[in-house]
């Protein structure tokens, strides 16, 4: 069973990358990046209409710029590679132009006031000439042909030609291997901020509503499905059958914007929107368990109506199951008294199903969901990943995405083992 699960274990690397490159290539394939936003606010503002990357009020060098600025310069593999941390990403770049038949210029060092002369070499290579005092060992250059913007600018806007040549680049940059392998994100292209800072906020947030709506789940559900199995179709199980399928109908977003109108706005009983008040940091410990559950009731609500039918019936049936079994029915023959037959043998087999997903709880840390989140103003998970899809903000979609497909895998594998735990005749092979 061991070698199952290491075979298991080491299976997630490249299930991970598989998944992140899949979505890695919708976002670099995709229009309607942050690069054409960037080029329609450009429009915005100078009053423009046109679908004309050249009439944006922006010259080709500086769309290109752009292109280079939000990653799009390099080819797909090379870009997917780098966020990886396979291969080295250019960090801190400065950039300047060569005048007409010029083989050196100088490149202004990122940060300082200092500059550098880059050299043009005959064979397009950069190489970097140090001036008195400038360290330049951890500086690299390279030259970007004219040739090379053509095709980029060709390949990006199909049919159209540049008005003139461009001048020759040069790109001063520090090679740096950052990325997932070294543990980082990468950075906003919305709000330059790093992915994994953005996210650490968010974790007391996400981790609360999960937490606490498993739990709720699971001590509502249990014990409900208990009661179902032992009266099943009499007027109590037909009852709680019509409610929780009635919540199970009723989309979570759609009961929060009910529950939001009723009780938060014409009645006032609950805050309209937020996770904590504005004031919970000058509150004593009690007050601030009361704000936080002020804030929270409404939001749980919506978060566990849909979960209950599913878990309730999971576990009545499972129990109903265990009740017909031989096992059952021959203990209670010889004599064992109905109550011990249930919560001493039955219970404990019918819970195997239900504990063996206890594992996919993990998922909880990027849990939520983005209609609850923005229904109730809650900047959780749910909420940052919706804002990144409508922002077009790649870094936090991988992010987001990576993190989430992580825990999602090491949750299964962890229902694996619950489940061989409680069961002794699984044997994983």
């Amino acid at each position: 069973m061991a070698a199952y699960f290491i075979r298991r274990l080491l299976l997630i690397p490249p299930t991970l990358i598989g998944m992140t490159l899949a979505v890695f290539a919708l976002i670099q394939f995709t229009p309607g990046g942050r690069l054409e936003m960037a080029l329609m606010e450009a429009r915005m503002k100078e009053g423009g209409r046109s679908t004309n990357l050249q009439s944006s009020g922006l010259t080709p060098g500086q769309i290109l710029k752009l292109e280079e600025q939000f990653g799009h310069d390099k080819p797909f593999h090379i870009a997917y590679l780098s966020w990886l941390g396979a291969v080295p990403r250019e960090t801190n770049r400065s950039r300047a132009e060569f005048a007409a038949d010029a083989t050196e210029t100088d490149v202004k060092i990122p940060g300082t006031a200092e500059v550098v002369t880059v050299r043009r070499l005959p064979d397009d290579r950069a190489e970097i000439a140090a001036k008195d005092g400038i360290e330049t060992g951890p500086w690299r250059a390279r030259i970007v042909t004219p040739e090379e913007q053509r095709e980029r600018w060709q390949k990006r806007n199909p049919g159209q030609e540049l008005d003139a040549p461009l001048p020759y680049l040069a790109i001063l940059f520090q090679p740096k291997f950052s990325g997932l392998l070294q543990g980082n994100l990468g950075d906003s292209t919305r709000y330059s901020e790093p992915v994994w800072e953005m996210m650490k906020r968010r974790f007391p947030i996400s981790i609360f509503f999960g937490v606490v709506s498993l739990i709720l789940t699971y001590l509502v559900c249990i014990p409900l499905g208990v009661l179902k199995a032992i009266r099943h179709r009499t007027v109590l199980d037909n009852v709680t059958s019509i409610l929780i399928f009635t919540g199970y109908a009723i989309p979570g977003f759609v009961l929060g914007v009910f529950l939001v109108v009723v009780f938060a706005a014409r009645l006032g009983w609950f805050p309209l929107e937020g996770f904590v008040s504005a004031n919970f940091a000058d509150l004593s410990l009690w007050g601030k368990v009361k704000d936080l559950a002020h804030h929270a009731f409404l939001p749980l609500v919506c978060y566990m109506v849909g979960s209950f039918a599913s878990l309730t019936m999971l576990v009545k049936n499972n129990l109903m199951d265990q009740l017909a079994a031989d096992y059952v029915r021959t203990a209670v023959a010889k004599g064992l008294d109905f109550k011990r037959a249930v919560f001493g043998h039955a219970l404990r087999n019918a819970f195997i199903p239900v504990a063996a997903t206890m594992g996919q709880s993990l998922t909880l840390i990027v849990g939520g969901s983005f209609l609850i989140e923005r229904i109730f103003d809650i900047d959780g998970f749910g909420l940052m990943g919706f804002n990144a899809l409508l922002e077009r903000d790649s870094a936090i979609i991988m992010g987001t995405v990576t993190v989430g497909g992580l825990l999602l895998m090491l949750g299964n594998v962890l229902s694996d083992l619950i489940t061989a735990r409680l069961d002794p005749r699984i044997r994983f092979e």
